[in-house]
């Protein structure tokens, strides 16, 4: 952990959350306070994700401390450097502006940004999943629908050697932050269940070396309230909370945040799965599924490589 000696209240405020971090060791839902009366935001720091270049996929579930000055314009979380020289700015930054939820990433040759439609203040939690894939992004926010983006220019791997910033900022300063990345607040609520990986074969796991544990951070306490408490889920899904691990346990032939979406033949959740080999897309139909084969396959389930004699 880095602490500056340059300003006694950074340095006083840095010595107090040492103490209260270490004493705190069973924090699992973290409750950012946004920006104190000295100016600095609350934040987390993670050691740097590795593997990050060309795929990553985060789910993270947060609550809003009110509806007004937390909506406004906001940080999640970000990691990533203003550009030297030759070398273009290289980011990735999740946020709340006006209401919405905005995702952004630069690979170095132009920013892309999905926003989200507003979200549902009759919700408690909130629920994000995002991710990338060379220059291909989505978000998707609570039940709404997916949305996707691509980044301009050729380049396709994001480089990043900073931390991994959760709540806030170490220190807001514009001038030496990416441009497109910057929220002018902290985080206001709670934050939890954040969940990342960089390989569609790979598990989830909580960011940190040793997973989970952050290097450094400034005022973050513990959530008041159970996010079960707080979590409606629909069709009969029942709350599973387990440490930092919450979420809904839907019932058969229901999907998604929060129970609400029906699964489909052509889910991974229906049962019995469908029956397209060798990379064949399911499409649904009225009455069952059709298989879209890729070049190369035939049959009614792609089963079959066409002979080039």
């Amino acid at each position: 952990m880095q602490i500056s000696y340059t300003d006694g209240k950074e340095f006083a405020l840095t010595l107090i959350f040492i103490f209260i971090f270490n004493a705190a060791i069973n924090i699992t839902q973290h409750s950012f306070s946004g920006t104190d009366v000295f100016g600095y935001t609350s934040f987390l720091a993670y050691s740097t994700i590795p593997n990050i270049i060309f795929y990553c996929e985060f789910h993270l579930k947060f609550q809003l401390l009110n509806h007004h000055s937390a909506l406004e314009d906001n940080l999640i979380f970000f990691t990533g450097q203003k550009g030297q020289g030759l070398n273009g700015d290289d980011f990735l930054v999740l946020g709340l502006r006006d209401g919405k939820v905005v995702y952004s990433y630069n690979l170095g040759s132009g920013t892309a940004t999905i926003i989200s439609k507003p979200l549902d203040l009759t919700l408690n939690i909130h629920v994000i999943h995002l991710g990338r894939y060379l220059q291909k992004g989505w978000l998707k926010v609570d039940d709404q629908k997916n949305k996707t983006v691509t980044s301009p220019g050729r380049l396709v791997g994001l480089n990043v050697f900073s931390q991994f910033y959760l709540g806030g900022y170490h220190e807001y300063t514009p001038e030496l932050l990416p441009k497109g990345s910057r929220f002018k607040n902290g985080f206001q609520g709670c934050i939890f269940d954040v969940q990342v990986r960089t390989n569609m074969n790979q598990e989830f796991k909580a960011p940190g070396t040793p997973e989970g544990h952050p290097n450094s951070g400034r005022s973050v306490g513990q959530c008041k309230a159970s996010p079960c408490s707080l979590i409606r889920c629909r069709n009969g899904g029942k709350c599973v909370e387990s440490g930092s691990t919450v979420y809904c346990d839907c019932l058969a032939g229901w999907k998604g945040a929060f129970c609400t979406e029906i699964v489909t033949v052509c889910d991974p959740e229906h049962d019995p799965p469908h029956l397209c080999k060798q990379g064949g897309t399911c499409v649904p139909l009225p009455n069952g599924y059709t298989c879209h084969c890729p070049l190369g396959t035939s049959g009614i389930y792609c089963e079959q490589g066409m002979s080039n004699e």
